[in-house]
């Protein structure tokens, strides 16, 4: 099949939403150019930024730590917790080990702990239950199976903030670098009634210790900001993706994984083989978009990288021998659902509703409050 590429930037129509204005350009393109200004400081804004953030860390808490950070070991949040050792403030380091942690990976936690001197608490995932949780996503044949990690991290993260009293949570999102990415590949990662029917209709154990965050509970949180606060240290200096990669490596002897979330073997196998054979979806795209726009790269710099493949044959089947057997598939199994017809994560039962329902009185609460201000 072929696709529309946009002018600027390497999305194309893979991405079922994507719009194209009359000289080809993309809208995430058009977008990104009246955002990304939001995103630009000089030297001196960002060292202000950072040091309001600071403050507002070490006045806002009275307990041993200023914040949580979930540190999987790749970039970003191998940055956020550079920061906040350049911001001097306390932060209890979480990792949460899902079972497919890299040895890059772990190496790069360590050497980064070791010199922050940060405290670290490691969760280790009840494996069985998990890898039958992964197995069911893989038979539902929904295009979102990282959503089991996200959503065990977020539930984590709460529970620990909650457990030490933690009034804020440093995340690693950032508008520069993961801009753009096709709402059609993701599913919500707070949908907990999903992730309960996938198991249901095809799990063989019941969920016990999985960590979960139902929607409600969630826009509960939200609505009364009893869940900390979500600080979002990135988009308050000029990330760079290549500056942040150097700083690390500099400073920490942090290695590269040669992808994004590539520190794990498992989001490596998925992104780089299952999405783009059974879903025809190619995350490089939009990540190196990003970068385009971003000016770390140029569109040639994508478009040479994109002819590259995914996978070298050696790696690609060393990786595969790996997760089947770890997830305890047979090869001709594993092939017959690669072949499969993909689902809607819809197709089985969702909590979406709450979170339509959530949506619909934010926007009503809006419109309310902008007619009240025209009144004016």
């Amino acid at each position: 099949m072929d696709f529309q590429l946009c002018s600027q930037c390497v999305t194309d129509t893979s991405d079922p939403n994507i719009q194209f204005d009359s000289n080809g350009v993309c809208n995430h393109c058009i977008e990104a150019k009246s955002e990304l200004v939001k995103y630009r400081f000089t030297e001196e804004q960002e060292k202000n930024n950072l040091a309001k953030l600071a403050h507002q860390l070490r006045t806002g808490t009275s307990g041993k730590y200023h914040a949580v950070i979930g540190l999987s070991g790749g970039v970003d949040s191998s940055y956020v917790t550079h920061l906040a050792k350049q911001m001097d403030i306390r932060p209890l380091i979480v990792h949460f080990d899902n079972g497919w942690n890299s040895d890059k990976s772990v190496a790069n936690i360590k050497k980064i702990i070791s010199k922050c001197s940060f405290d670290l608490e490691t969760l280790v995932i009840n494996w069985p239950e998990f890898k039958d949780l992964q197995r069911s996503f893989f038979k539902a044949g929904v295009i979102d199976i990282e959503v089991l990690t996200d959503h065990a991290i977020m539930a984590t993260l709460f529970k620990l903030r909650k457990q030490y009293r933690i009034p804020y949570v440093l995340s690693g999102a950032n508008f520069t670098t993961e801009h753009g990415m096709p709402l059609a590949w993701l599913w919500r990662k707070q949908d907990a009634t999903n992730i309960k029917s996938i198991q249901q209709k095809f799990g063989t154990k019941p969920i016990k210790e999985f960590p979960m965050l139902n929607s409600f509970r969630f826009q509960m949180i939200k609505l009364f900001g009893t869940g900390g606060n979500y600080l979002e240290p990135l988009n308050q200096i000029n990330y760079s993706k290549s500056k942040a990669i150097k700083t690390l490596q500099d400073e920490y002897g942090w290695e590269y994984y040669g992808g994004k979330h590539y520190e794990s073997v498992f989001t490596k196998f998925y992104q780089a083989y299952v999405l783009p054979i059974k879903f025809g979806v190619d995350k490089r795209r939009p990540h190196l978009s990003a970068l385009i726009r971003n000016g770390e790269i140029t569109r040639d710099d994508a478009l040479y990288e994109l002819k590259k493949p995914n996978y070298e044959p050696l790696e690609l089947q060393l990786d595969m021998d790996f997760v089947l057997k770890k997830l305890g598939f047979s090869k001709s199994e594993f092939e017959q659902m690669m072949q499969e017809k993909p689902h809607s994560h819809l197709d089985y039962g969702s909590d979406q509703w709450i979170f339509d329902l959530w949506m619909k009185y934010r926007t009503d609460s809006l419109r309310k409050i902008l007619a009240f201000i025209r009144r004016k």
